[in-house]
């Protein structure tokens, strides 16, 4: 199997915390590597932790580093290579940002409703921003919002369906735009 992106391309995941984003984007490189795709995952709490440690959680920060995200995405998609990020990526605006820079670029809302994200909440953050506790006072969702995309190239809504048929759709429209050929 083969990447048919003749520049690279990126595969942006954006969703609120606990929609699915990490686990369909980790299942998705898996299953691509095994077809033998070379892949690249960039999650957003790595990067945030690396590259992104200066910064807080204010929307003006975290479109900060979301456009930190979509440079090394650019870079990555510029040499030739295809490249996961799964990062929430709140607003509308740096969506436009990402889709602006990255010249291979599709969109994915992992969409899931806000209770059904808290009632996945293993780590109790959405518990830590409903009691305002410290460093959960911008926390997505709850006390900053998520603008849902207005056009994206893709929709999973992973409260209907299970991670394994969300990554075998997403591997199927992959297909089906011809980003990955068999």
């Amino acid at each position: 199997m083969n990447f048919m992106g003749s520049n690279g391309g990126t595969i942006w995941f954006s969703g609120l915390h606990g929609s699915g984003k990490t686990t369909i984007a980790n299942a998705l490189a898996e299953k691509l590597r095994e077809k033998g795709v070379a892949v690249v995952l960039l999650d957003g709490d790595v990067i945030r932790e690396r590259v992104s440690a200066d910064l807080g959680y204010s929307k003006e920060e975290r479109n900060t580093h979301i456009k930190r995200v979509a440079g090394i995405c650019e870079i990555i998609t510029s040499n030739n290579v295809l490249n996961i990020a799964c990062v929430a990526s709140p607003t509308q605006e740096v969506r436009d940002y990402a889709k602006k820079i990255i010249p291979v670029f599709l969109e994915v809302y992992v969409k899931c409703p806000l209770e059904v994200c808290e009632k996945r909440d293993v780590k109790g953050h959405y518990m830590k921003a409903r009691a305002r506790e410290k460093g959960f006072e911008n926390f997505l969702g709850v006390n900053l919002p998520y603008e849902e995309p207005k056009n994206p190239d893709l929709v999973l809504c992973t409260d209907r369906k299970n991670p394994k048929e969300s990554v075998e759709r997403l591997f199927n429209f992959l297909l089906e735009k011809q980003w990955i050929q068999p």
